[in-house]
């Protein structure tokens, strides 16, 4: 789940420790903009309800066939769909996911040795292409990113300097579909990178 974003990892844990659980999580650790509403399944069935299909699996079958014309209006409901609604979809917001890397980095999310685990897996993500791209070694960066249908590309992170000080990063971005993923993906480190800067300038 933490080293690829594979689905189906996600959902086999959250169908282990259950959505109310998970909230109520976040509510005891103060993440107040956090809510998750389901699974990911259920998510991307819900995308294609929304989208006028039976679930997901019928979008993409559906998609395959379809025109430029029939995309080019899928694209217009996929950007009004309940799953990318800030009030409707599962949601956070970069603040609540700073103060969670900061809540597990200093061992108050939950059990030490739990807390310790999650930056160790984080540390492992194979994908490098957002925050860690805005950074190099000896800094060093455990992330986990969050993608949804070419619309939703997210990163969370902390960079740990060579001096010791670490800093956690969150960045949210929204693009229309058929944007430019790679792009998109090193403005991410550019701008995380940017604000480290600017935070090392002031002895942060």
């Amino acid at each position: 789940m933490l080293t690829i974003s594979d689905n189906h990892t996600t959902d086999a844990l959250i169908r282990r420790v259950g959505v109310g659980a998970l909230n109520g999580a976040a509510t005891r650790l103060g993440l107040t903009g956090t809510v998750i509403e389901s699974d990911l399944q259920t998510m991307l069935d819900s995308i294609g309800e929304d989208l006028g299909r039976a679930g997901w699996k019928d979008l993409l079958d559906w998609s395959a066939g379809a025109s430029a014309e029939e995309m080019a209006r899928a694209d217009e409901r996929l950007l009004v769909s309940r799953a990318l609604g800030p009030s409707q979809g599962t949601r956070t917001t970069p603040r609540d996911m700073a103060d969670l890397l900061r809540l597990i980095w200093t061992d108050r999310a939950g059990p030490a040795a739990a807390c310790e685990r999650v930056p160790a897996v984080m540390a492992r993500q194979l994908t490098r292409h957002r925050i860690a791209s805005g950074f190099r070694l000896p800094a060093r960066v455990a992330a986990k990113s969050g993608s949804l249908v070419g619309v939703i590309r997210n990163e969370i992170g902390v960079i740990s300097c060579p001096d010791g000080r670490r800093y956690a990063a969150a960045v949210f971005t929204r693009s229309r579909p058929g944007s430019d993923d790679a792009a998109i993906s090193r403005a991410i480190g550019t701008v995380a990178a940017r604000a480290v800067a600017a935070l090392q300038e002031t002895g942060a």
